[in-house]
């Protein structure tokens, strides 16, 4: 799990909400809430792996939903503690892959690529039967997560950029050897340059499904986005959902 003083820290916090300003929009988050409170169903509660600032938890509670959450980064979760409505979200700070939180849950989820901040193959698969464990019986664990990028690298090339514009570059360095991947970020403000790099480990969809049999989870289904659209050869990412179980 990533250091929370090196990656989650206070100086990212600070700025996190701003930084990520895209995926605040009410055309992002409007539909991942919309499906996951369809979900949870009425009375269920929501358990959120890496809870963040709340870009999602809030919106959600709003819905009526009981919400609870599991972050390892205190500096983001008191950027949370400080909007509308956060006081009343529970959250426990510890890694989200191991840390155990009490009762059952309707929907266990993981939104926003977070299921690579886990950089290696045992802590994601960890990470599936964490979700499982706090999931009551026909409970389902839902991931939001990109689909490598690896048909954009040429032979020679392990850079793809994602991002390119005035005061901000972004750059994913890719080792296919080892499934490992860092996004690299670099943010110039009134001259003065600043530097953030971040470990992830990326996996393929039939990787997760695999994790999720471990953990006791069947796939339901995989869409390319929350808003239900088909799952293609040609889709960037998905939202894909496991279900436990019941009895």
């Amino acid at each position: 799990m990533l250091d929370e003083d090196g990656y989650f820290g206070e100086a990212v916090a600070a700025r996190y909400d701003e930084s990520s300003g895209e995926m605040f929009a009410p055309e992002v988050v409007d539909p991942a809430v919309d499906f996951l409170a369809e979900l949870t169903g009425e009375g269920g509660r929501a358990l959120e792996l890496g809870i963040g600032t709340g870009r999602i938890a809030l919106p959600l509670a709003r819905r009526g939903v009981e919400v609870h959450g599991i972050d390892l980064s205190r500096a983001m979760v008191e950027r949370l503690r400080d909007k509308p409505g956060g006081a009343a979200i529970g959250v426990t700070i510890g890694d989200f892959a191991t840390t155990r939180v009490d009762g059952g849950f309707s929907v266990a989820y993981l939104v926003f690529n977070t299921i690579m901040n886990l950089t290696s193959q045992d802590a994601q698969v960890d990470c599936f039967r964490n979700a499982a464990n706090h999931l009551e019986p026909g409970g389902c664990f839902v991931v939001e997560v990109t689909v490598p990028d690896l048909r954009r690298l040429p032979p020679g090339q392990n850079a793809v950029p994602f991002r390119v514009e005035d005061g901000r570059l972004g750059f994913d360095l890719y080792d296919v050897a080892t499934q490992s991947m860092s996004s690299h970020h670099v943010r110039v403000v009134d001259g003065h340059a600043t530097y953030l790099s971040v470990p992830f480990r990326y996996v393929w969809p039939e990787e997760l499904d695999l994790m999720a049999r471990i953990a006791g989870l069947r796939l339901r289904e995989r869409w390319d986005g929350w808003s239900r659209e088909p799952f293609t050869s040609e889709s960037r990412q998905h939202v894909s959902v496991w279900e436990k179980a019941d009895g």
